[in-house]
């Protein structure tokens, strides 16, 4: 607990206000907790929605303070001794084990800092890993894109690195836990469906999966930083194209449709698409936490921490939404249950807790995907046309900073935090920008073949001539959401760095290119963009695609492109990526990135409906890196319409010198 100083006190007194000094030093702690975008500090208004600039100051001054404290998320590899702490807890609670997932209660792609377990247990900064513990052994499973990073970051004389899904932790499991071994696992943080998974390896081994009460390395966590507070905020229409009563009144029919009278949304994201508001509680993503129930007649239960919803949030949800703390979700699952309802939710999302309490307290489970998660992908008229305006708009950011690492890399004096630093300014100086939708992977050589790559100032390298340097990155707007990666060479390419971009480049634009008939899964299109590269024995250990929100998370379910199975149907107003790669570990990586949306086409004398892909991101492919030979002349075709297209949308909203760089960087092949 902390209080509030006394300068913070007397100017919220001089203003009339007045405060606590625990209750708000509690309030100014998840505030800390809570990630400061690049929008300002807009947490104040959950103190003072008034407040003038010197109480701002002061207020920003002592959240800097609580933020500076150590929160032990710093160390990597982390230290030794937090395993041998957790061990001793372990076996203070007669468990032989214990799984440390990378997730929170939500299940999402980032989470907040109190919830990084797995980081602060092992080092691990991936955004999707797993750690089991136990009394004489540990491992870690990570997948394709983290092979590199989580050697470099953990102790793998600790924790065994594995990947997945060549190496599952369920078999791990079933090879390890001693037999009539107890293997821990927080109900919070494990979902329906992987409890089944897990329970099943257990009893393979002889063993069993047992719940906690609370979560050890919690206990053994010095320092652990409270749930973040960040101010939820209105979503206006103009952003969003649909009311939220319009859009509960058609998940409510869906509810009906599927024989439910209630659903149980654990998903952030769906909860804020759902309501029309945007928060600020984890890294880069505009949500808040917090769970909520939508009933058959379209009223909805929202548990959120009302600390974090100013009053005029509180006007803008109405009636029809019923606030409660979050504490009280239990009880709300026990009524249903008492009420005999059928509850939905999404079993590979959902915590096992949930699913525990309902069918304890006499509730029937409807296992079901989530009902938001498909029409949120499937964006309206006006969501696409503010995505199109933002990608104009951070196409001309990213073609400005082109033109700058153009004129500079020669020197062979950049280094990668200054350069993706450079990018993010000139997105800044847009005026637009919320945050970054993602940390930005700025990888020069060797460090470009790292697909997750995060420069920090002990792995930055220079951008020297005759290197690849590769950058994937966003922004999110207000009214939309980026994403974009470019590789570029800084001097000559070699002949090989050539052949390689020129086979991305080759799966990119059939990809780009392809119409598909309704009913066409993004898994059935991944080849395309393989293809070229498979001709010569490579290929890449990433999906192709992933959905993309509105103002809202840049991984977005539930379509994709990737060679893992997926039964959801690609459908217009769906906006996923298209980022094939190539990546040569201690050489080079390419990447070549941009975001699509799908629409309908029409195709003389087709048999049925049919969609294709129009390209929403705006910047120069590299020519350099081309070999012209390689590319047939309708690719030529593609490439050069594309860079037309990039001038004469781009063109007039740069400067002179990039404009003239410009027309020299798009010129036709």
């Amino acid at each position: 607990m902390t209080t509030a100083p006394d300068d913070v006190i007397a100017l919220l007194r001089r203003r009339g206000r007045t405060a606590d000094p625990a209750v708000l030093g509690d309030l100014m702690l998840g505030v800390a907790a809570a990630p400061e975008s690049l929008s300002g500090p807009e947490w104040i208004e959950l103190i003072d929605p008034a407040a003038d600039a010197e109480l701002t100051k002061a207020l920003s001054a002592w959240r800097a303070e609580l933020a500076a404290a150590d929160d032990g998320l710093q160390a990597s590899p982390a230290p030794g001794e937090r395993l041998t702490r957790l061990r001793a807890e372990l076996k203070r609670r007669g468990l032989d084990g214990f799984v440390v997932p990378r997730a929170d209660e939500h299940q999402g792609e980032y989470v907040p800092r109190r919830a990084q377990r797995l980081g602060w247990l092992t080092g691990f900064s991936g955004s999707a890993g797993l750690a089991i513990v136990l009394s004489q052994r540990a491992a870690i499973f990570v997948d394709g894109r983290y092979t590199l990073a989580v050697r470099d970051q953990v102790d793998v004389e600790a924790f065994v690195p594995h990947q997945i899904p060549e190496q599952s932790a369920e078999q791990w499991i079933a090879e390890n836990l001693p037999h009539g071994g107890k293997l821990g696992f927080d109900p919070w943080l494990q979902t329906v469906d992987g409890y089944d998974r897990f329970a099943r390896a257990c009893q393979r081994a002889g063993g069993s999966f047992v719940p906690v009460e609370s979560n050890p390395v919690d206990a053994v966590w010095r320092g652990r930083p409270p749930a973040p507070l960040a101010p939820v905020l209105p979503h206006p229409v103009e952003f969003a194209g649909e009311t939220s009563e319009s859009k509960r009144g058609r998940i409510a029919s869906t509810l009906a449709a599927r024989n439910a009278d209630v659903a149980l949304i654990t998903a952030p994201d769906s909860i804020a698409w759902l309501l029309n508001v945007r928060g600020g509680d984890v890294p880069r993503t505009p949500f808040a936490l917090g769970f909520a129930l939508i009933h058959a007649d379209g009223h909805v239960d929202l548990y959120m921490d009302r600390r974090k919803i100013p009053d005029r949030t509180v006007s803008w949800l109405g009636n029809a939404v019923t606030l409660a703390p979050p504490e009280e979700l239990g009880s709300a699952l026990d009524m249903l249950g008492k009420l005999g309802k059928r509850v939905l939710l999404e079993p590979s999302t959902a915590p096992y807790w949930a699913g525990t309490r309902l069918q304890a307290a006499g509730a029937t489970l409807v296992r079901d995907a989530d009902p938001i998660a498909l029409p949120k992908a499937c964006k309206n008229a006006v969501e696409l046309e503010g995505i199109r305006v933002a990608h104009r708009r951070d196409g001309a950011a990213v073609s400005r900073f082109l033109e700058w690492l153009d004129a500079r890399s020669g020197a062979g004096n950049l280094r990668e935090i200054e350069v993706s630093d450079r990018l993010q300014a000139l997105r800044e100086e847009t005026g637009k920008l919320r945050d970054l939708s993602f940390d930005t992977i700025s990888g020069a050589g060797a460090n470009g073949a790292i697909v997750h790559y995060r420069a920090s100032e002990a792995s930055e390298r220079t951008l020297e001539p005759g290197s690849l340097y590769l950058v994937d990155s966003g922004g999110q707007y207000r009214d939309g959401t980026t994403d974009i990666t470019r590789t570029v060479a800084v001097g000559t390419p070699s002949p090989e760095m050539r052949d390689r971009f020129t086979r991305v480049l080759k799966g990119h634009i059939a990809l780009a290119s392809a119409r598909f008939p309704v009913g066409t899964t993004g898994s059935q299109l991944d080849v395309l963009a393989r293809y070229a590269l498979w001709q010569v024995g490579l290929d890449y250990d990433h999906g192709t695609g992933h959905g993309v929100g509105a103002y809202l998370s840049v991984h977005e379910g539930p379509h994709r492109i990737s060679k893992m199975p997926n039964s959801i149907a690609l459908q217009p107003g769906m906006v996923v990526s298209n980022e094939p790669g190539y990546y040569k570990t201690g050489a080079y990586g390419i990447r070549i990135e941009n975001l699509v949306a799908v629409k309908e086409v029409e195709i003389e004398g087709a048999d049925r409906r049919y969609l294709e892909f129009e390209t929403l991101t705006l910047a120069p492919i590299d020519l350099a890196c081309i070999e012209p030979s390689l590319l047939t002349e309708a690719e030529r075709q593609w490439l050069n319409d594309y860079h037309r297209r990039v001038r004469e949308t781009v063109g007039p909203n740069v400067d002179e010198t990039t404009r003239t760089w410009l027309t020299e960087a798009t010129r036709a092949i």
